[in-house]
């Protein structure tokens, strides 16, 4: 018998539902709309190999050696101008924190902002990652409802208005939500600032997936509104480059936070891969093929999100309803709720077709009826054949 003792917050750590789906649905015979997956055939290969050699050749040493925790100055220094260029927020340098992906970004704040009990307010649903980083601190997660406009702001201001303690933060993902895929609005993102600088609750912006545009205008940062206050933003280049090389960023304007950001980060890893920093910043300082890669992701995500909205309204059966985002990488199902969508997925792969159950992602009450859909992954032919495949088992369900 082990004398190991656990941690009592152990108890509050889960496995992934969706880590544990997509072990049984990686087989080449299964259409998966499971995982956040970006497509790889998309990967710029020839171009990530160029800089590679680049790296290799004009800083190989330094790319092998320890690095700052803080992260590589030219890729920080690049990660500010992208910033101001796509959302509008202005930031310096020594604001910016390079993280191990934005998973690792999450932990950070959660392991540096969160005491056991502390609330933190989110979307319901919202991503399952946030939620087990929050959870795994001991927060207590109060959800507040979304729509397809993004959180509800009565709602928010009801909560605000009655919590007693005031929440820590209040987490959000304005563009192309995980897991509904819809996006806040404009509106309602001035209403959320201006609620959170009443209240004197910080926010957390996360943005993973800003660039994957295909309809819509796009729109700033929360924390580049007039009037935004205590806020941090994390992003990445996982949806935009690859995720195999785990570079993403954390900004904080304020100062004694971010410092205490840094000793957290040092305590986990020390720095992020000093190799894999200098090739991000050599591949997007390449004139021209970072941008022209966006586009491609674009025009191809594009295509297979009309394919799945197309598939979904020829295939489904009347009391089906799903969203329809201007971007991002899914699309957030509601099926009749006489069926279960845990029980529905046996009967998925039995046809051959993943997803993944919508349970997770709730706080609280979690309705046994939702589920989400990956579009990015499979081509417009295995789209519709998958559409096709999962229908037949909603109606079987039915």
């Amino acid at each position: 018998m082990s004398d190991f003792r656990l941690a009592t917050r152990c108890a509050r750590l889960k496995s992934s539902a969706i880590r544990q789906i997509l072990k049984v649905t990686a087989g080449p015979d299964i259409i998966s709309f499971a995982g956040g997956l970006p497509a790889p055939e998309l990967f710029p290969l020839q171009d990530i190999g160029r800089a590679t050699e680049e790296v290799l050749r004009e800083d190989g040493a330094s790319a092998m050696q320890y690095g700052p925790t803080e992260g590589y100055l030219p890729l920080r220094e690049w990660v500010c101008a992208h910033l101001s260029a796509t959302v509008k927020l202005q930031a310096s340098p020594d604001c910016v924190l390079i993280t191990q992906g934005s998973q690792q970004g999450l932990d950070l704040v959660a392991k540096v902002l969160l005491d056991p009990g502390d609330r933190v307010l989110v979307e319901t649903p919202s991503y399952v990652g946030a939620l087990q980083a929050f959870g795994s601190y001991e927060a207590e997660l109060v959800g507040i409802p979304s729509d397809e406009n993004g959180m509800r702001t009565e709602e928010l201001r009801r909560v605000l208005e009655s919590s007693a303690p005031k929440p820590k933060f209040l987490y959000l993902i304005p563009n192309f939500h995980n897991p509904t895929g819809t996006s806040l609005s404009a509106a309602r993102r001035t209403e959320i600032v201006d609620l959170a600088a009443t209240h004197g609750v910080p926010l957390v912006e996360d943005d993973p997936y800003d660039q994957m545009r295909y309809s819509g205008e796009a729109l700033p940062a929360l924390g580049a509104l007039p009037g935004a206050h205590d806020r941090l933003y994390l992003g990445t280049a996982s949806k935009i480059l690859c995720p195999g090389l785990r570079i993403a960023w954390l900004v904080s304007p304020d100062r004694a936070l971010y410092e205490r950001l840094v000793s957290a980060k040092q305590a986990s890893d020390l720095h992020t891969s000093s190799f894999s920093q200098r090739l991000v910043w050599r591949y997007v300082r390449q004139p021209g093929v970072f941008g022209a890669h966006i586009e491609r992701l674009r025009a191809a995500y594009g295509r297979r999100r009309d394919a799945m909205l197309g598939a979904l309204e020829r295939h489904l059966p009347d009391g089906c309803r799903w969203t329809r985002p201007d971007g991002g990488l899914f699309i957030w199902v509601e099926v009749p709720p006489r069926i279960d969508t845990l029980e529905l997925l046996t009967a998925a792969m039995a046809q051959k077709v993943a997803f993944v159950p919508g349970e997770p992602f709730w706080v609280d009450h979690a309705p046994r009826n939702t589920l989400r859909l990956n579009f990015s992954n499979a081509n417009e032919e295995r789209i519709e054949e998958g559409v096709r495949r999962l229908a037949v088992a909603v109606k079987c369900g039915m």
